[in-house]
């Protein structure tokens, strides 16, 4: 599956990976974006509605429920198989950077 060649912003490549594994409230992964970033990013709960909603609306999320009755009223996400992909293409997209600047400084050109 295909994308723009547009990179993912910090705030939606942070959203995608904190879901990579497992579905989050919210909250959680505003808190695990601030942790994996040492942080560098932090994610307001405005960034995260509209992010959050935009996700949706491309098919890279989808709201799921928790088997806690605690948590039945909280919005839980969960990354989608496009979602996926399109974090797996961004990973790619940034070690290619990364690689392309180490030769270039490693050559001096």
């Amino acid at each position: 599956m295909s994308r723009k060649n547009e990179p993912l912003t910090e705030s939606y490549f942070y959203i995608l990976l904190c879901l990579y594994h497992t579905p989050m409230h919210g909250y959680g992964i505003m808190q695990k974006t601030a942790e994996l970033s040492q942080g560098n990013v932090k994610i307001g709960s405005g960034t995260m509605y509209g992010a959050t909603e935009n996700m949706m609306k491309k098919g890279w999320i989808r709201e799921t429920f928790s088997d806690n009755p605690e948590d039945k009223r909280k919005r839980l996400y969960e990354l989608t198989d496009s979602g996926r992909d399109i974090l797996e293409q961004e990973i790619r997209r940034l070690k290619h950077l990364v690689e392309i600047s180490e030769k270039v400084i490693k050559e001096g050109n």
